[in-house]
């Protein structure tokens, strides 16, 4: 069969290897290609770098930002039933700790748990052996390592001893973003809760159409007392150092929280 005319151009560029011109240039081309693809990869790899050490926008845009200090009040509710506090590690160096009675506290240190990236999926990852998923919740032991018992997977049975005896559950997060808020927002996608000043917010594993119970009193409570302590203000005067403490703002806190004691 003979050979097309394309097909012949093609034969006779392969087996001169180009033409003198293509010859002449390739190298030249090649090599530059080459340079220019090591320098951007260079340059955004620097970039990455600075942008993760220097991140500006993290300390200056959407809230929380790095240098804010907020609080949330938090359960786990498993089957009805609140299971007993984390164990508080207030040196933890990353920006989403919790202190005692439950409460976590809110402090970017980096982009990555700071704005719309604090959230309550960010503090699982950051919270040893806590596991926070739409399928599943872990609660760690004491020591932050994965606990088989308190362990929760979507269709399990909730515990004979329970609220709900041999009932299937299903991992749920509630949260409440304001004391006056009574009915709270549910959702199966805990990345999805971003952090707000005095939210109130609990991780459940219960059957479907049950809401999960609100975090203590004692724990609003809490909350609303480290938000008072976080937000007093020290000045220096003439080497003098003084304390003064938003009144205002108190205030309101803490009539917000025996409001929320009340209601039970």
């Amino acid at each position: 069969m003979a050979k097309s005319a394309a097909g012949k151009w093609v034969s006779k560029v392969g087996a001169s290897g180009g033409s003198k011109a293509y010859k002449k240039t390739r190298p030249t081309n090649y090599y530059a290609v080459l340079v220019l693809v090591v320098v951007l990869g260079l340059a955004s790899t620097v970039f990455a770098r600075y942008d993760y050490q220097h991140p500006a926008s993290a300390a200056s845009g959407t809230p929380p930002t790095i240098g804010t200090t907020w609080f949330a009040a938090l359960n786990v509710d498993v089957c009805g039933e609140s299971l007993p506090y984390l164990k508080a590690d207030p040196s933890s160096i990353y920006g989403l700790k919790v202190q005692a009675n439950n409460v976590i506290q809110i402090s970017p240190v980096s982009a990555a748990d700071s704005g719309n990236h604090a959230t309550l999926g960010q503090f699982a990852v950051e919270f040893p052996g806590l596991v926070a998923s739409s399928t599943e919740l872990g609660i760690p032991s004491a020591a932050g390592v994965a606990n088989a018992a308190t362990t929760y997977r979507n269709g399990q049975l909730c515990p004979t001893t329970s609220k709900y005896p041999k009932k299937a559950g299903q991992v749920v997060y509630a949260y409440w973003t304001s004391f006056s808020q009574t009915k709270p927002t549910l959702t199966t996608n805990p990345s999805s809760i971003k952090f707000a000043q005095d939210m109130r917010v609990t991780m459940a594993f219960v059957p479907k159409g049950v809401t999960p119970t609100p975090p203590s009193a004692a724990t609003v409570n809490a909350m609303v007392s480290y938000q008072a302590s976080s937000a007093t203000t020290t000045t220096t005067t003439a080497g003098v150092a003084t304390t003064t403490a938003p009144t205002t703002t108190t205030t309101t806190a803490t009539k917000a929280a025996t409001t929320t004691t009340a209601k039970g």
